[in-house]
């Protein structure tokens, strides 16, 4: 009997201290949900594509934002078993600041509530500037080096097209470290898209444009030519004047692209008269593609153009980046004249590339 009762006795003792492990067990895998880590700094991490839980878990230990990673682990398996179900941990670069707890953490995690970051896109910027910024940037996923322009376009859904003038500039966020290049390509692409759309759709009637592309690309022109929001649509009433009358375009900016490295800051008159698809000196009409990337204001001036008889103009070289607007051509060369005096008497001839007066405009050609 007394053997009995010493048996009885330990297999008391080993349940209790069973069910003491058992609860303190317990206990600490709850802690580890609900108790925050050791941090006492914010906290930067990024969570990595296809990360399992358990990397995750064992990162947010490394950053002391969790106590025990293991149970963390048991306790969303075994104790709350649905509270990740159906909704994964999100990748990106998240942030996290001292006193949170892992479940506070996990939640953030879950809803993808990263960090973001921004791009901007700058009117007049060429595609190939614009594809520099991107391939610069730290927080974006670079999945585009080697590809082509073409390629781009492709993956767009626009095989053939080209990317000079598709992308509307501005200024784009998106999730740090979880983004790719080509995603936000897409926002800045689905954007111009609309825009030119919906100018085209609001365009005066009787333009001499046949198509949205070609609206674009007067766009574009009309970017490069002016800086001023206040002149863009004077600037496309030149354009579209000139286009009516089957007179050359003669703009610097598409000479410019159209010798792209070779451009070294002035235009000299070899360049006015070296033939190029994009030199509207050589060439009538407009030219191929855009020559940039114009803004929606440059858009809308290009099919809204202002009603003007003016045929030509010069920049006034006052600093303000406005412009001398002419009907004649000899009304153009006296302004041209004003300008060279002005440029010579700030001492800015040398620093400055040099207007090349524009030959007479030929004449129309006659209807039969």
């Amino acid at each position: 009997m007394k053997t009995s009762r010493i048996v009885v006795g330990l297999l008391l003792l080993a349940l209790l201290a069973a069910a003491g492990a058992a609860w303190w067990l317990k206990a600490q895998v709850d802690a580890s949900a609900t108790r925050p880590g050791a941090a006492t700094a914010t906290q930067e991490f990024e969570v990595q594509l296809g990360s399992s839980l358990r990397s995750v878990l064992r990162l947010l230990q490394q950053k002391q934002l969790v106590t025990n990673a293991r149970y963390l682990e048991w306790y969303l398996r075994y104790l709350r078993p649905g509270l990740l179900e159906g909704r994964g941990i999100q990748a990106g670069r998240y942030r996290v600041e001292p006193g949170r707890t892992p479940l506070e953490i996990l939640h953030q995690l879950v809803e993808g509530k990263v960090l973001m970051a921004q791009v901007t896109i700058v009117e007049g910027w060429t595609v190939a500037q614009m594809r520099a910024l991107l391939a610069g940037a730290p927080e974006l996923r670079h999945t585009l080096d080697g590809r082509s322009d073409a390629d781009i376009m492709a993956q767009l859904g626009e095989p053939g097209v080209a990317a000079e003038g598709r992308f509307a500039p501005d200024t784009y966020s998106y999730a740090a470290g979880a983004t790719t290049d080509l995603q936000v390509l897409r926002m800045a692409f689905e954007a111009q898209k609309k825009n030119l759309q919906e100018a085209w759709a609001a365009r005066q009637p009787g333009l001499p444009l046949a198509t949205p592309d070609e609206a674009l690309t007067l766009a574009s022109i009309v970017e490069k030519e002016t800086g001023l929001a206040s002149e863009r649509s004077r600037v496309a009433g030149v354009y579209i004047n000139r286009l009516r009358m089957g007179m050359r375009l003669q703009s610097d900016p598409t000479v410019i692209y159209g010798i792209r490295d070779h451009y070294d800051g002035n235009i000299r008159k070899r360049d006015l008269t070296t033939d190029t698809p994009y030199n509207t000196y050589t060439r009538s009409g407009l030219p191929p593609t855009p020559i940039a990337l114009p803004g929606r204001e440059s858009i809308i001036a290009a099919v809204n153009p202002e009603k003007t008889d003016a045929l030509f103009f010069v920049a006034m070289g006052d600093g303000s980046g406005g412009h001398f607007f002419s009907a004649t051509y000899a009304e153009h060369n006296r302004a041209l004249k004003r300008y060279l005096e002005r440029l010579h008497a700030t001492s800015l001839l040398d620093e400055q590339p040099q207007e090349q007066p524009v030959p007479p405009p030929p004449a129309p050609a006659k209807k039969p």
